[in-house]
């Protein structure tokens, strides 16, 4: 079986991880967390948001998989008038990845701008996908807000 993207990135930096591979079936972090044995709130979902109007690349926002994202007070943290959760299709297009293996680690270097909600850092490590349905990676916060240059921010 292939490497996810995320994980060839992760071995190239020396950065310690764990590859957790799930049923790509699965869509939600509870469900994610039941497969790997993770608490729930280690689990982290990626959502594409952009500005409205759009410009620019969208923002890779990583949340806790329960969270629900609040548009208004994230875009008043960014300083911008109005975002929107990108459409499935446009994530998936933007992206190049589909729906559930969408990963700010598969796709660094690749001008996202990248958000981690700051609960991430309460935690020794937190699961993010690598980059394809039905794989996350296991590595510490901090690790993961250097690798994506990731900005932290209140969800």
């Amino acid at each position: 079986m292939k490497k996810p993207a995320a994980v060839k990135l992760l071995e190239a930096r020396g950065v310690p991880h764990r590859l957790v591979r799930f049923d790509p079936a699965i869509r939600s972090a509870e469900g994610v967390a039941a497969a790997t044995e993770v608490e729930p709130e280690r689990v982290f979902k990626t959502l594409v948001v952009e500005e409205e109007p759009p410009r620019g690349r969208p923002y890779l926002v990583m949340v806790r998989g329960s969270a629900e994202l609040d548009l208004r007070r994230l875009a008043a943290q960014l300083g911008v008038k109005r975002l929107r959760m990108a459409a499935p299709a446009d994530a998936e297009r933007l992206t190049g990845l589909k729906l559930g293996g969408i990963s700010a680690l598969a796709l660094t270097g690749r001008g996202f701008r990248v958000l981690l909600d700051a609960s991430a850092m309460a935690h020794e490590t937190v699961l993010v996908s690598a980059g394809e349905r039905g794989a996350d990676v296991e590595l510490p916060p901090g690790d993961l807000a250097a690798l994506t240059g990731a900005r932290l921010v209140e969800v």
